[in-house]
């Protein structure tokens, strides 16, 4: 499986996906790392799709820091109608990994997690920016 990582911390997207199989709400989750500038390696995001359920970012985050370690909590979310699957029934990561986190380029409801207490908010453009000047760091 994909590994990405993050903190000195080895990452398996196997394991932080197999973290939301139990989730209600949640159908498939796709796990990558993207590039955070002046972070050392790459934060976990994950692209998700829900069964129609509306998104509880504090529950989501509560539930995945109980059965992940910290460094493997995913800093993103990324919510979408429908994943991206090659000839071979495999998820299309390199296209999400090239969007990163970045609202003008995914067009989709995005999430970060800046304050566990907090749990997931609303990424925008404003907030986008800030993590790249440093202004905002991601928990």
């Amino acid at each position: 499986g994909d590994t990405f990582r993050w903190k000195g911390e080895n990452v398996a997207t196997t394991q932080v996906e197999a973290a939301f199989v139990c989730i209600p709400g949640i159908e498939e989750a796709i796990v990558y790392g993207v590039e955070v500038p002046g972070s050392d390696g790459r934060a976990g995001m994950a692209a998700l799709r829900l069964d129609g359920a509306g998104f509880d970012g504090l529950a989501l985050a509560d539930t995945l820091f109980a059965r992940l370690p910290k460094y493997a909590v995913p800093l993103f979310i990324r919510l979408r109608v429908e994943q991206e699957v090659t000839s071979t029934f495999k998820y299309r990561k390199v296209d999400l990994k090239r969007q990163g986190f970045d609202p003008a380029e995914v067009g989709e409801r995005l999430y970060a997690l800046f304050d566990r207490e907090r749990g997931y908010e609303p990424l925008d453009g404003a907030a986008h920016t800030g993590i790249l000047q440093g202004l905002r760091r991601p928990a």
